[in-house]
Parts: structure tokens; C-alpha cells; sequence
């Protein structure tokens, strides 16, 4: 984190869920913040939570898109100090050997092709900035760690996070950029209640799982982004207490 109340970070996946709630934490506390997602509406929801932040509408699996973000986020803002790279979907809870191609590569493109291109535009807008330098977070997912059954493409392209996160922290070490990952449980969301009243279990069983409010998860968002950059959470993992990760299955 740089000095002073000039800081800037754009949030992708902020329409809703874990991305708006991050979003208006940060803002709450003194950031100025870009907000990325596929349709407007929503995040101009989030707009009004968040001090009036800017608006992009943006497709993150989208190479040229998520340049058009970074570069208005540039423009308008002035610079890029944080990246969560946020945006994300589950794919269809089915089977491994009835998963379509299709299915799978549409989770690909969105949570990893779509993270990649968005850290590469932020670490870009980092090097060349002066001063120097900025934090990307990149939203990993328990499921970085342990994989739900029936969800073969995410739990993939989030194991596949590890490694971006890793790289990215290397690399950037020359120029100023520290990054880290949080994984994440069961948090309260749109995306999540569907399910999780009725998880699928690795023994065969369903049942209902802990939850945590969403707003827990942007409070540990916005101590990594505040860190100085001399100090970085390489990973961490922020979860409802009781959900069965730890043992499971």
C-alpha cells in the first residue's frame, strides 16, 4: 500500500456477492475503486454502495475487454495500486465423465484464462507507474485446497490459481508487486445459496453446510490490500468455522 488517501483498486465480480461486498469495504476505507462485471445494472447497485465507484462493464474471459478496463480504470483514475481478481463461476454440478467440453471450457476461460489476463493488465499498469509497484489478490477458493465432488472444472481451475498467485509473487518481486490468494469457504452469496443447503457430499450423502457473512470475507480483503508492500500474505484461508473442509470427506 502506498501512503497517503490517492490509493486505486479495481475489483472484478463486483455485481454481487464476495466482489460487492469487497468493493464497499474498500471504498469505506478510502479507496477509490474501479468495478468490473458483466452486466451494468447491478454494478451500478454497487456504485451507490461503494462512493459512486466507476463503472466497467467488463467480460473477463474477454482478452480485449478486460484491456478496455484497465485502461479506462488507468484513465480515469490515474493508476492501479490493488487487483482482486474476483470474477468467477461454478459450472454445473455434474459428474466428471459428463462434464462437456463446453462446460469446461467456459469455467476455464472465466476463472483462469479470465484471472490471468486480468493480473497481467494489472501488473503491467503497476510496473510502468510511478511510484512503482501495487498488490494483486486473486480469489483461489477452498476448493484450491480440497475439491467438492461434481466439480471437476473448478476445482481445476482453482488449484490453478495457486500457481498463477505463486508466479505472479515471483516475478514481481523486481518491481515492487507483492500478491496473494485467499481461499474462501462457504460465505453468504447469491451463488451460494443455491446449493449449499443441499451440498453433495464426498460420501454420497447431502446436507446442509455452515455459512459466514460475506462482509467477514472483505474484511480480511482489505488487510492484505492495506499491507506495505514490504509485507505480503502469500495465502489465506478465511472460512465458516463449521463447514466440513478440515477432515472432509
Amino acid at each position: 500500500m502506498r501512503p497517503g488517501e490517492d490509493r486505486v483498486a479495481v475489483v472484478t465480480g463486483a455485481g454481487s456477492g464476495i466482489g460487492r461486498a469487497a468493493a464497499v469495504a474498500l471504498a469505506a476505507a478510502g479507496w477509490r475503486v474501479a468495478i468490473a462485471g458483466r452486466r451494468r445494472e447491478p454494478l451500478e447497485e454497487t456504485s451507490a454502495l461503494a462512493n459512486d465507484a466507476l463503472v466497467v462493464p467488463t467480460d473477463v474471459a474477454d482478452r480485449e475487454s478486460v484491456g478496455e478496463l484497465f485502461s479506462q480504470a488507468r484513465s480515469e483514475l490515474g493508476r492501479i495500486d490493488f487487483l482482486f481478481n474476483n470474477a468467477g463461476v461454478t459450472g454445473p454440478a455434474v459428474q466428471l465423465d459428463e462434464v462437456s467440453v463446453e462446460e469446461w471450457t467456459e469455467v476455464i476461460d472465466i476463472n483462469l484464462s479470465g484471472s490471468f489476463y486480468c493480473a497481467q493488465e494489472a501488473f503491467r499498469a503497476m510496473r510502468e507507474q510511478s511510484p512503482q509497484g501495487g498488490r494483486i489478490v486473486n480469489n483461489g477458493s477452498v476448493s484450491a485446497i480440497v475439491p467438492r465432488p461434481h466439480a471437476v472444472s473448478y476445482a481445476t481451475a482453482k488449484h490453478a490459481i495457486t500457481g498463477l498467485t505463486k508466479s505472479i509473487a515471483l516475478e514481481g518481486r523486481q518491481y515492487e508487486i507483492a500478491c496473494g490468494q485467499i481461499d474462501i469457504g462457504n460465505a453468504v452469496t447469491e451463488m451460494s445459496e443455491a446449493w449449499v443447503a443441499e451440498a453433495l457430499q464426498p460420501d454420497g450423502s447431502v446436507k446442509a453446510e455452515a455459512l459466514m457473512a460475506a462482509g467477514d470475507v472483505a474484511d480480511a480483503i482489505v488487510y492484505m490490500a492495506g499491507l506495505p508492500l514490504e509485507a505480503n500474505v502469500l495465502n489465506l484461508t478465511v472460512m465458516a468455522t463449521q463447514m466440513p473442509l478440515v477432515g472432509r470427506g
